[in-house]
């Protein structure tokens, strides 16, 4: 039976926008565009990057509403909708033997217990899907729509090994919808969560081997490690890597490179920083991170920062040297920084480029051991504001605590926890300093920089 068409409700209208000039509104409801139904965000900004088309609106009193419009090929209505997806988001079939969300303890908030794996995530936030959901249907219209670019999590190029790893008699099956993209010019990044005795070692080398297949169309593949949190009662038994084991795989996927790049001029698969920080190796050069496609995945970002907080040092002049002169001159600038212990003897190094052109500036770099998932998480994004009050009260912070944005939930001042930042605050009685992830940033943090506009910031809040 066919889905019948009730449209797509409107939440937001944006100020200044082609539908706020048409007086499309909050709680309107979307119907159809060129007389055609709109299944989800694919038909949506497929049907409406025309120049030319007619959409039909229902107002909240139940009239109807056909509106021509012109307009800029690619430019935008202006409309935001209640589900981003204009659709149900699509839960994960699969119950992987190394799944995170598999790993957490009862009781936190329910979002963070939804698997996804939705392809359209993929293409409007990056999100990493294993295609096990999607039907020839989904593919097809991929290809029509040429929506890009897909990120996939391969794991394993061994189809039997891949359906034991995701627990799906259906998993091996997606390497003919991977040939199609290919075969479609569909742009692609893939990945491999790597656990130990399982995908690593000869079926690692067969999954890159095999993987070179879909260039030049997948663009990039990174290989991480598999988190282990202390909540695995009743799991597959997976072991954590060690420092040999990651020596290894390095070795593994820098041989690949430089084969792959002799033939390419592209490095393709990727070590994440966890990797060599484990191995007690320096980071690649900048260049052979192929302009930094896979940093969502830790893949040179402690490269990137280091580059970034160099170039910024070396760059500042003009009004922005006075007002640091202006600020340190009147004694030392003393103030923290928490951070995971992955990256917290980078963040030494990163501190150490500061201090040599600014002295005044006294830096307390605080490791932070997560004992809410276990010892063995060792990334800050997963630090929780319990941790971080017990491990620091008590501690010389200084007049300020930085904090990198990766511990906070998406666009809040919330930590994995439910804990906030005033919570966090009013615990250890100190200013706390969201910082983003550039070096840029990073720098201006330890310099006082921006004060202003962060204390505006917070009054507005």
């Amino acid at each position: 039976m066919k889905k019948k068409n009730i449209g797509h409700k409107i939440k937001e209208v944006v100020p200044g926008s082609i539908a706020e000039e048409l007086e499309v509104e909050a709680g309107d409801t979307l119907i159809e565009v060129n007389g055609q139904p709109v299944e989800d965000v694919f038909d949506y900004h497929y049907l409406t990057n025309e120049e030319y088309l007619t959409v039909l609106i229902r107002k909240a009193d139940g009239e109807e509403w056909e509106l021509e419009i012109e307009k800029e090929f690619e430019e935008d209505l202006g409309i935001v909708f209640e589900n981003s997806l204009m659709d149900e988001y699509r839960s994960c079939r699969n119950k992987c033997i190394f799944c995170f969300i598999d790993q957490m303890p009862k009781g936190m908030r329910d979002t963070l217990y939804f698997k996804d794996d939705d392809s359209r995530l993929s293409f409007l936030q990056g999100n990493y899907v294993t295609l096990t959901n999607m039907s020839d249907h989904d593919i097809d219209r991929i290809i029509q729509y040429h929506l890009e670019p897909i990120n996939i999590s391969f794991h394993t190029m061994n189809p039997k090994l891949r359906c034991k790893m995701l627990n799906n008699r259906f998993a091996g099956d997606i390497f003919p919808k991977v040939k199609r993209l290919a075969e479609a010019g569909i742009e692609m990044n893939g990945q491999i969560v790597l656990c130990k005795g399982i995908n690593d070692g000869q079926e690692l080398e067969y999954s890159i081997e095999q993987l070179t297949d879909y260039m030049p169309c997948l663009k990039s593949v990174s290989v991480v490690p598999v988190g282990l949190t202390k909540f695995r009662e009743g799991l597959y038994p997976l072991e954590p890597f060690d420092g040999k084991d990651a020596a290894m795989v390095i070795d593994c996927i820098e041989r690949w490179q430089k084969k792959i790049y002799k033939s390419s001029g592209c490095h393709f698969i990727h070590a994440s920083d966890e990797w060599y920080i484990l191995a007690g190796r320096d980071f690649p050069e900048e260049e052979r991170y192929d302009g930094y496609l896979q940093l969502e995945n830790g893949v040179g970002m402690m490269r990137l920062l280091y580059e970034e907080t160099r170039q910024q040092i070396l760059g500042m002049e003009g009004a922005e040297e006075e007002k640091v002169s202006s600020i340190l001159k009147a004694g030392k600038r003393e103030i923290s920084l928490a951070t995971g212990k992955l990256a917290a003897p980078h963040m030494e190094r990163l501190y150490s480029l500061v201090k040599e052109k600014y002295s005044n500036v006294v830096l307390h770099i605080y490791e932070i051991e997560n004992r809410f998932f276990g010892e063995r998480i060792t990334v800050s994004g997963l630090i929780t504001g319990t941790d971080l009050s017990m491990q620091l009260k008590g501690k010389e912070l200084g007049t300020e605590l930085l904090l990198p944005v990766s511990m906070m939930r998406s666009g809040e001042k919330v930590f994995l926890d439910d804990m906030t930042v005033e919570q966090l605050e009013n615990a250890l009685q100190i200013k706390v300093r969201i910082v983003k992830s550039s070096g840029c940033d990073f720098v201006k943090a330890l310099l006082g920089l921006d004060d202003e506009e962060m204390e505006k910031e917070d009054a507005d809040e």
